[in-house]
């Protein structure tokens, strides 16, 4: 597979003003690890490579363990993740699947996300399934490799 993008000076700069909205999520109290595991399955189910390469590696640098990162693909069938671990990857998968089926992210998923996080805590969470499913499209769109940074 071939990049789309030989020279990153000729894309727009996609990553201005998302960082304050990292900022935020991150400040909102959702663990790290959560937030780090809900960015890798949106990213998983999305097919972005560069996004999961990055997903591991910052889910490693918040202590997820290798067992989680090996096992978040099949999260529902394992009992290494907590509930609210499991509450936030439903949300991730309910809401970056949206075309699979209408009204994807049902109310009993959000109760349950509602029993885990508070309303600050929900926004970030929904932040970060958008953001990520936003840099996924664009770098499989573009054909980023693994590795690549976006600094």
């Amino acid at each position: 597979m071939t990049t789309r993008v030989h020279d990153a000076t000729s894309r727009p700069d996609i990553t201005a003003g998302v960082q304050q909205i990292y900022q935020q999520v991150y400040a909102a109290g959702v663990p790290r690890e959560t937030l780090e595991l809900v960015h890798l399955r949106a990213s998983q189910i999305n097919g972005c490579s560069a996004c999961v390469d990055a997903g591991v590696t910052a889910a490693v640098k918040a202590g997820v363990s290798h067992e989680k990162l090996h096992a978040v693909s099949a999260w529902y069938e394992n009992s290494l993740f907590d509930d609210a671990e499991r509450a936030a990857l439903a949300l991730t998968e309910a809401a970056t699947r949206l075309a699979d089926r209408p009204g994807a992210v049902t109310d009993e998923i959000w109760a349950t996300v509602s029993k885990h996080f508070d309303e600050r805590q929900r926004g970030a969470l929904v932040l970060l399934i958008a953001i990520t499913n936003f840099f996924n499209r664009i770098n499989t769109t573009l054909r980023i490799p693994a590795g690549t940074r976006w600094d």
